[in-house]
């Protein structure tokens, strides 16, 4: 890792840097499953982190603005009947996050803009379509609506949140899938697997466009990403079992285009990569620092920047979209480190003299509008991300509410109980049948009437407990 020859770069005196104490979240009990997801995942107006819960899954969701000591009674996400393995904001929505669960279902969940009197235990969509636990869960990058879910039955489904039902099933891989990403604009994923190939997948044809054998030696988890140009970066180990870094060309896979070896170390390697920049950030389980490299076109195409480097290993780590930096405090990026019992912000900046707006820093951004409708990517449509300036900075809308088109919700899945069971419908009196109805009718109403009283009495204590009143 030579660094003896001075490059061109404005990104090449990045530094991180931590937070007060005071500006981070105390008393978080971090989940301790051992699956390889960051356990965490923000946008510009929450951070979600999974968390240790008895008798189920259950993750919490805090605003950015809710620092300093969490109280032990915040209200949960609490749905899944198993430990939550992967979480994921929807970029084209604030308010929407995606779940998934060793208990073999993905949820859909709103988040409310007010803190919530008593925990969300009611998603808006269950997705379920997988035999075994499902741990990854990806967004489309520009298409509203489509989502990405991975299981242990090496099965990938893409779904329709909108309707609620899968629109693709792809089972190509023979073995545990560690990780998927779709690139720039959403028309390809990649994966990696434990049968050590990396591979490039066109989801609408359901085929295998691309594949390599062990783009590294060793036989640990690698993790793969697409960068904005098409290229795959890569994470993984040697066969003497040290981290490893490649950059390759989906188009011709026979050598990559850089291959560079890091230290000795079990911790996978889990990538965050900024489109704008180019900059991919490289955060270790169990490491105690995230370091950063510039990918160009220019030899050695894969240059490291610096380190960031703490006393405390991580646990899993968050990564905040674009949208969602400090762009007076020329900040590029912001990593969100997971201890053991709190989350610490890390402010990645580009020191400069001006408080000006710094052009050169902050291209347009992917902003919260998606470029496609389902149908339109279904029918092979692609778009790149609709850009936002980021010049005035972001503020994020106030929340949009998520419909679900679905034929009956409750058509689609077995019913829990039966009412009646020993009793055949058909054997009962038409004057029964009728009473039943009516009165089922009349409790649903009751239920509806109460729910909305309870939203708005929750969204008048929000007015007052934010002195909006």
């Amino acid at each position: 890792m030579s660094r003896s020859i001075v490059r061109q770069s404005k990104f090449r005196h990045v530094f991180g840097q931590a937070v007060k104490a005071d500006q981070g979240y105390d008393d978080i009990r971090v989940s301790k499953v051992t699956w390889d997801s960051s356990f965490c995942a923000v946008n510009p107006k929450f951070m979600a982190v999974i968390v240790e819960s008895s008798g189920g899954g259950a993750f919490l969701v805090l605003p950015l603005s809710k620092m300093g000591r969490v109280d032990k009674n915040y209200p949960l996400v609490v749905g899944h009947s198993g430990p939550v393995l992967d979480i994921d904001w929807c970029p084209h929505n604030d308010n929407i996050l995606a779940s998934c669960s060793e208990d073999t279902t993905s949820m859909v969940w709103q988040i409310p803009d007010h803190t919530p009197s008593r925990p969300i235990s009611e998603p808006i969509v269950v997705l379920e379509g997988h035999s075994k636990r499902v741990g990854i869960i990806k967004w489309h990058p520009t298409a509203r609506n489509i989502l990405l879910t991975a299981g242990s039955d090496n099965l990938i489904i893409v779904w329709n949140v909108g309707t609620g039902e899968p629109l693709i099933t792809m089972d190509d891989h023979p073995d545990l899938i560690y990780n998927v990403s779709w690139n720039y604009n959403g028309s390809l994923f990649c994966t990696t697997c434990k049968d050590r190939r990396l591979r490039v997948c066109d989801p609408r044809k359901s085929e295998v466009v691309a594949e390599r054998l062990a783009p590294h030696e060793g036989i640990r988890p690698m993790r793969a990403i697409f960068t904005k140009e098409g290229n795959i970066f890569t994470t993984g180990f040697t066969r003497m079992s040290q981290r490893e870094l490649g950059l390759w060309d989906p188009t011709n896979f026979e050598e990559p285009i850089a291959l560079l070896e890091l230290d000795t170390s079990n911790g996978v390697l889990l990538p965050f990569y900024d489109p704008d920049t180019n900059i991919v950030y490289l955060s270790g389980k169990g490491d105690s620092s995230i370091r950063y490299f510039e990918i160009t076109e220019e030899p050695p195409y894969v240059h490291y920047i610096s380190t960031f480097s703490s006393k405390e290993p991580q646990r899993g780590m968050g990564f905040m979209p674009k949208r969602g930096v400090d762009v007076s405090k020329c900040e590029i990026a912001r990593l969100y480190k997971l201890h053991e019992r709190k989350c610490e912000p890390i402010m990645m900046t580009v020191p400069r003299k001006s408080d000006l707006f710094q052009d050169d820093l902050y291209p347009d951004t992917a902003g919260p509008d998606p470029a496609l409708e389902p149908e339109e990517w279904m029918v092979g449509r692609d778009a790149d991300p609709i850009l936002v300036s980021m010049r005035d900075g972001y503020v994020p809308p106030k929340s949009r509410e998520l419909k679900v088109a679905k034929k009956n919700v409750l058509d689609t899945r077995p019913a829990t109980r039966r009412s009646m069971s020993a009793v055949d419908g058909s054997s009962l009196p038409p004057q029964l049948l009728e009473k039943l109805v009516e009165e089922i009718q009349n409790l649903k109403a009751t239920v509806l009437s109460q729910e909305k009283r309870i939203c708005d009495l929750e969204n008048k204590l929000s007015k007052y407990t934010n002195g909006t009143v």
